[in-house]
C-alpha cells in the first residue's frame, strides 16, 4: 500500500507537529511533577533542560538540510518522527540525566520537522495551494499548544495521569510514522522534474544576502513570543494563553488574506508595525484589561503575516526543493541563536536593574525587525497597477 494523496501527506505532516507541541508543552506543564519525582529542586538544573532545548533548536534547525541530503526529506521526516517519539521517556525517567537527554533529542525532532515542512509542501502541492498548506502547518504548534492550555486537565483525566498522557501523545507520535513510512514520494519526484538534481548547499546559503535579512526579520519576533512563556510570568504578566487562542485567529485569517491578496511585503511590514506598538502595550500597560486587549492584539498579528512570511521563499526566482530546505535550515537556526542571545541579554537586565522595565524595552525595540526587516525582502508578487 503507497499513499499518494497530498492531502492525506498534509494530514500526516500536521498532525504530527500538533503532537510535538502536546508532548512538549505538556511535558514542559509537567515540569513540576517531573522535578519533583526525581527529588530535583534546583533552579540551575531546571534551566539546563532549557538550555538543552535551545541547544537541540539551534543545532537541529541547521543540521536538518545536511540530513534531508543525506536520506531524502520522506525518510528525514522520519527520523525527526522517531526522535519527537523519544520523548517518551521524559515521564518515566529514573533520572535527571535520562531526562535531559530525552527532552534534547525530542526538541532536536522538532527542530528537523519544522524545516521539512518546506520541501515537503513544494513537492506536493502547486503555487496556489502553498500558502494556505504554510498556513496549516504554522499555526500546527500553537493547535497542539491550545489543546494543552485549556484541556491538559481533562486528558490528565481520562488517561489517569500526566505520565500516561505524555506518553500516549508519544505513542501516537510513532504511529503517525509508521504511517509516513507508506508514503509514496514518487509522484512527488516526477511534478518536480529536473529540480530533484539541482543542489544549493550551507556555503551557497550563507553568502546569499536575502537568507540572512529574512532570518533577522524573524528573530526579534521569535525572541519576544519565547520571552513571553519564559520571563513575562514571572513579571506578573500570564496573558499567554490569549496571545496562542487570537494567534490561532490570525493565522486562519492570514491564509485567506495571503490566498487572494499576493505581495507579501506590505502585510509583513505593517503587521509588524502593529507588533511592536502591541508589545509595549503588553509589557508596560498599566492595568490588566488594556494586558490582555494587547495580547489578544499581539497574538492576531504575530500570525497573520506568517502565511505570507513562509510562502515567500517559495516564489523567489530559481528556487528548487535543496535550495528551499537550506533557506529554511539558516532562517530558523539563525533565529534561534539570535533569540537565545537576545534572551541571555533579557535575563542580564532583569537581574542587574531588580526589574523588566529595561528588559521589557529591550524586547519591545527587538520585535520592531519585523518591521525593519521588511524593507530588506524582496517582493516577489508586483502590485498590478
Amino acid at each position: 500500500m503507497k499513499i499518494t494523496n497530498k492531502y492525506l501527506v498534509e494530514t500526516l505532516v500536521f498532525l504530527s507537529y500538533v503532537l510535538f507541541a502536546m508532548a512538549w508543552v505538556g511535558g514542559t506543564a509537567s515540569m513540576d511533577q517531573i522535578m519533583r519525582s526525581m527529588d530535583v529542586d534546583s533552579l540551575a538544573s531546571a534551566s539546563f533542560i532549557s538550555g538543552a532545548v535551545t541547544l537541540a533548536k539551534i543545532v537541529g534547525t541547521f543540521a536538518a538540510a545536511w540530513l534531508a541530503v543525506k536520506l531524502g526529506v520522506k525518510y528525514a521526516f522520519f527520523v525527526s518522527c522517531l526522535l519527537i517519539f523519544v520523548g517518551i521517556i521524559t515521564p518515566v525517567a529514573p533520572n535527571y540525566e535520562l531526562l535531559l537527554v530525552s527532552r534534547f533529542l525530542m526538541g532536536l525532532g522538532g527542530a528537523f520537522m519544522i524545516v521539512y515542512f518546506n520541501p515537503i509542501v513544494m513537492q506536493w502541492f502547486d503555487a496556489k495551494e502553498r500558502p494556505i498548506v504554510n498556513g496549516l502547518n504554522a499555526v500546527a504548534f500553537n493547535v497542539g499548544t491550545a489543546i494543552i492550555l485549556w484541556f491538559m486537565a481533562d486528558i490528565n483525566a481520562m488517561t489517569g495521569d500526566w505520565q500516561w498522557s505524555l506518553i500516549a501523545f508519544s505513542i501516537a507520535t510513532l504511529a503517525l510514522a509508521m504511517v509516513w513510512i507508506l508514503v509514496s514520494f514518487e509522484k512527488a519526484d516526477d511534478q518536480s522534474g529536473e529540480q530533484q538534481a539541482q543542489t544549493y548547499s550551507y556555503a551557497e546559503g550563507l553568502k546569499d544576502r536575502f537568507n540572512w535579512a529574512y532570518a533577522l526579520t524573524y528573530s526579534g519576533i521569535l525572541a519576544f513570543y519565547i520571552c513571553l512563556f519564559t520571563f513575562y510570568p514571572k513579571a506578573g504578566i500570564s496573558e499567554s494563553k490569549w496571545v496562542i487562542g487570537f494567534g490561532i485567529i490570525g493565522t486562519i485569517a492570514g491564509i485567506i488574506y495571503s490566498k487572494y491578496i499576493t505581495q507579501r511585503v506590505p502585510v509583513i511590514r505593517w503587521s509588524g508595525l502593529v507588533i511592536t506598538i502591541s508589545v509595549v502595550g503588553l509589557s508596560f500597560a498599566p492595568n490588566p484589561l488594556m494586558q490582555t486587549i494587547s495580547a489578544m492584539v499581539l497574538g492576531f498579528f504575530v500570525f497573520f503575516p506568517i502565511t505570507a512570511l513562509v510562502t515567500l521563499p517559495y516564489e523567489l526566482k530559481g528556487m528548487h526543493s535543496a535550495r528551499l530546505t537550506v533557506v529554511f535550515s539558516l532562517f530558523y537556526s539563525i533565529s534561534y541563536l539570535l533569540a537565545t542571545f537576545i534572551l541571555w541579554l533579557f535575563g542580564k537586565l532583569a537581574d542587574s536593574n531588580g526589574d523588566y522595565a529595561s528588559s521589557f524595552l529591550l524586547i519591545a525595540i527587538v520585535s520592531s525587525t519585523f518591521f525593519f526587516g521588511s524593507f530588506f525582502l524582496p517582493e516577489t508578487n508586483k502590485a498590478e497597477e
